[in-house]
């Protein structure tokens, strides 16, 4: 029983999110709310919410912090020169500029954070983006991919961390394996790129810059003095080399782990507004423009808490997770490895990364035991789908990267989940084919 109401609160929620029929926020609260009450669930609901919450309060802290810090850096200019050097280099062609994107962004996420992917990519691309008329869609799906398959495979990066700590496992072993196929999901984000980007050219065709520039000058012309005035009162040429120095800073304290990502961009924050706009009128003026786009974030991220935490602590997943093994025939047995490696897309697309790692993935581990699949292999398979799995509502970089593309997480989902779906069968193809999972 148990099972059919997890799954039908999975499908009634993201049947309402993707047909726009309630807004993910009221569909985060308000679904799971209403089916663990037909399931039978009163007043431990409260502390179940509770306890999603705390979940996710490290991570909205993160994502408030690091889009103001990020906004005032925006703001002062910063990635001007990156910008209009690309857009040099790209000659306006929207398929040079979509596979630039992917270099950027896999580069990036090398250092297996989803957020600070996004906050770079999107901050030092979106502009041009939006100069030449592409779609921004295709620039967050981009990045989106570039998360997953970097981010999602390296033992560094969350996922394959989660895997590796969850069976206890030697990441050397779970990683070798594993590389021809990640460089498989690098490729296919090369190639998505360019088909997205070919698309574009036919749409848009190729932009000539000059006429752009010109454009742009008699829009320039046209703008009020006030608006004018405002943005040379924002930009800061003469500091952009010590704004520079402090993402350095920030970017590299991330990766080394020194301290909370929440406290960082807290840090950053502060410091960033005292040496950018020393005036405290204009430091609050900063932050009231960033704070529509920073509060919708960290509230769907504490709907996305409430959300995981009744799922975990009605036991919805365990019941969904013991059913799916219940009913895998024993013929199959010998590709339980494939069998997990094609449920991770819907599982981990509904759960939480920590939920499938600490919870699903040993149950998991231990039927494909009983099959003589080692638990590396049961590893190595879960991590394939994780394409699929950034487009969940419960991702907190995601609700970020929709958030700076200013646009709706269910349009966001229908645009990139085809994309996401190919990227996760290529690599589930790929590692079948060099027996990383067999």
């Amino acid at each position: 029983m148990l099972t059919f109401i997890g799954i039908s609160m999975v499908v009634v929620f993201t049947y309402l999110i993707m047909a726009k029929k309630l807004s993910p926020v009221t569909a985060l609260v308000i679904v799971p709310i209403v089916f663990a009450l037909i399931a039978g669930f009163r007043l431990e609901l409260g502390e179940m919410m509770l306890d999603g919450l705390k979940q996710v309060a490290p991570s909205a802290a993160l994502l408030l912090f690091a889009i103001l810090f990020f906004g005032l850096l925006i703001d002062a200019g910063l990635f001007d020169p990156l910008i209009n050097k690309m857009m040099t280099f790209v000659k306006g062609d929207p398929v040079k500029i979509a596979i630039g994107t992917a270099i950027i962004a896999m580069t990036v996420a090398l250092d297996g954070d989803g957020t600070t992917t996004h906050m770079i990519t999107i901050s030092a691309m979106l502009a041009l983006y939006l100069r030449i008329g592409m779609n921004p869609l295709i620039l967050g799906t981009i990045s989106l991919l570039s998360v997953s398959i970097m981010s999602g495979m390296t033992p560094w990066g969350g996922p394959a961390t989660r895997a590796i700590a969850s069976l206890g496992l030697d990441a050397n072993e779970f990683f070798l394996p594993i590389i021809p196929t990640m460089l498989s999901g690098m490729g296919c984000i090369l190639f998505i790129a360019f088909v997205l980007g070919k698309k574009e050219r036919v749409r848009i065709g190729i932009i000539n810059m000059e006429e752009i520039s010109r454009h742009s000058l008699e829009l320039l012309e046209v703008a009020s003095t006030q608006t004018l005035e405002l943005e040379k009162e924002l930009k800061r040429p003469k500091l952009r080399w010590v704004n520079l120095i402090l993402v350095i800073a920030v970017m590299g304290v991330l990766v080394m782990g020194l301290i909370s990502p929440s406290i960082l961009f807290l840090i950053g924050f502060v410091i960033a507004a005292m040496i950018n706009y020393p005036n405290i009128e204009q430091q609050k003026e900063r932050i009231l423009s960033h704070s529509g786009n920073a509060l919708t974030v960290t509230v769907l991220v504490f709907a996305a808490g409430i959300f995981s935490g009744i799922f975990s602590g009605t036991k919805m997943v365990d019941a969904i997770s013991n059913s799916l093994i219940s009913i895998i025939p024993d013929s199959v047995g010998g590709l339980f490895p494939l069998v997990v490696a094609i449920t991770s897309m819907p599982f981990t697309f509904v759960l939480s990364n920590d939920a499938y790692y600490f919870g699903v993935l040993p149950i998991l581990a231990e039927a494909g035991a009983a099959y003589g699949v080692s638990s590396l292999e049961i590893a190595r398979a879960s991590v394939l789908g994780q394409p699929v799995h950034f487009l969940s509502p419960l991702v907190a970089s995601t609700l970020l990267l929709v958030g700076m593309l200013k646009t709706d997480l269910g349009e966001f989902q229908r645009y990139a989940l085809k994309w996401t779906v190919l990227c996760s069968v290529v690599i589930i193809v790929v590692a079948f084919v060099t027996g990383a999972i067999s």
